[in-house]
């Protein structure tokens, strides 16, 4: 028996929705689309690694489509979203690629002027951003040019995060239009976007880039309280809903092991903050704070705890 399994592609819902929708007019474009998509790959065994090569893998899929003249633009504006989603994860250890046909242009389709376009939209914007940049002969995809960037991890090698696309080739494939400013019915110009690229391998170089050890803005558990016997806990879950209710990452540790052995605990899990709660601690209302990059604090009223703790998130430093 004989069976065919057709997977759609992510990014053609994208296309499907502008097509759909009838013919916009210029003054709805740039029109700007997302999805964050599951997509597989059947890689081999024996490339497969950790979170950065899998076989299923999610992608901030995002679709723009735009007149030739608002091209430009629109991809400098991408181009920087990206780069401050890098610096935001203080990602600095990267390559700026620009993915180019190779000269053999038989597997790439769209005509030479198309092509030409696109490639110099990319090479324009890089060189406006002043990035250092390389071209990449034979990187691109089928349908256009890429820019994409390259990291390299820990353990020095590269991976492929965010990437942007300039195409030509897909709207004239699915006969995407819409009404230009003199009344004619033109091709819109289409931006593939994705920040991140795939979110797990972005996961899996911040562990390797922090060791695990993350700032305090990015761990996925921001603090943990640690009472030193039972009779605490009904304060330590009190301070920590309220914290949570503040948006933090807080959870109270009820092993019901000693305080030594609860400290080295959290230390273990790299978590950056700790709050331990005792009688001192439950009559004046504090918690005495000690921190992975400062030490030990001493006793910190609850609300000053929250207060330091949120404006330490948003300014993206430590406690």
């Amino acid at each position: 028996i004989s069976s065919k399994l057709i997977i759609p592609i992510t990014m053609f819902l994208s296309s499907g929705l502008i097509a759909c929708n009838g013919t916009p007019s210029y003054r709805e474009l740039p029109m700007r689309l997302a999805e964050f998509g599951t997509v597989y790959r059947y890689e081999q065994s024996g490339e497969l690694g950790g979170l950065t090569r899998v076989r299923g893998f999610t992608v901030d899929d995002s679709h723009l489509f735009v007149t030739p003249d608002q091209l430009d633009e629109e991809f400098l504006n991408v181009v920087d979203l990206i780069l401050s989603v890098f610096k935001s994860l203080q990602l600095k250890n990267f390559k700026a690629r620009l993915s180019f046909r190779e000269p053999n242009v038989d597997k790439y389709i769209g005509s030479d002027e198309a092509w030409n376009k696109a490639e110099g939209a990319i090479r324009r914007a890089v060189q406006k951003l002043g990035m250092d940049y390389f071209e990449a002969p034979g990187e691109a995809a089928f349908y256009g040019p890429k820019l994409d960037f390259i990291f390299q991890d820990a353990l020095e090698r590269e991976w492929q995060l965010g990437t942007v696309q300039v195409d030509y080739n897909l709207p004239e494939r699915f006969d995407l239009e819409y009404v230009s400013e003199d009344g004619t019915r033109q091709r819109p110009v289409m931006i593939h976007r994705a920040p991140f690229g795939s979110l797990e391998r972005l996961i899996g170089i911040l562990i390797e880039e922090y060791a695990g050890d993350f700032p305090l803005w990015l761990a996925p558990v921001q603090g943990r309280l640690l009472p030193v016997s039972d009779e605490f806990l009904p304060y330590a879950k009190e301070v920590a809903a309220k914290m949570q209710a503040q948006g933090m990452r807080l959870e109270v540790d009820t092993s019901g092991e000693r305080l030594g052995k609860s400290i080295r605990n959290a230390e273990k899990m790299k978590i950056p903050v700790m709050g331990i709660v005792g009688a001192k601690e439950v009559e004046s209302n504090t918690l005495s704070i000690r921190t992975r990059a400062s030490g030990e604090l001493g006793a910190i009223s609850v609300d000053e705890v929250i207060e330091k703790m949120k404006e330490a998130i948003a300014s993206h430093h430590n406690f």
